[in-house]
């Protein structure tokens, strides 16, 4: 995270060492944000951590809902739909184990790559902040139902365990 084009394109702040692993350690104890590690599976395992995906439980209001994000930190592994796999299994999970029925992305409004990628997954804007230079899109599960279906079926005869 020391880069500023990834710190920019997920709007996040550098830490201390210290900081990351109190930031690690509060995640692990709240029960509102669940996280998954990304893995290269092209890389061999002491080198194949790229990036993770989140889902943040905020509105209180509404716990069939969730904020959904993903990073692909490494550059030698984007742009080969990582991003999309791990959003896709994220959303099957939130769907099947958390009862999510929505999945809201706020995407930096300079992030064209992130934007177009929840675009093809059927999300759309819903909302834009002028202030944090962001773009918020919004999707239903119910959209998403056949390639989350489909996905399902690829994952009972393949090499992940979402379980």
């Amino acid at each position: 995270m020391e880069d500023p084009v990834l710190r920019e394109a997920t709007a996040s702040e550098p830490l201390s060492l210290e900081e990351e692993y109190e930031m690690q350690r509060s995640w692990a104890e709240d029960e509102n944000k669940c996280t998954f590690i990304l893995m290269d599976r092209h890389k061999d395992e002491s080198q194949g951590m790229c990036g993770d995906v989140n889902l943040y439980i905020n509105d209180m209001d509404d716990h069939s809902a969730a904020e959904i994000e993903i990073m692909v930190a490494e550059p030698s592994s984007q742009r080969k739909g990582i991003a999309k796999e791990a959003l896709l299994i994220m959303m099957l999970y939130g769907m099947e184990q958390l009862g999510l029925r929505k999945y809201v992305a706020k995407i930096g409004e300079k992030n064209e790559a992130s934007q177009r990628l929840f675009k093809q997954l059927h999300f759309k804007e819903v909302g834009r902040s002028t202030v944090f230079r962001e773009i918020t899109f919004s999707v239903q599960v119910s959209d998403l139902q056949r390639q989350l279906l489909e996905l399902k079926k690829e994952l009972v005869y393949s090499k992940y365990d979402i379980s």
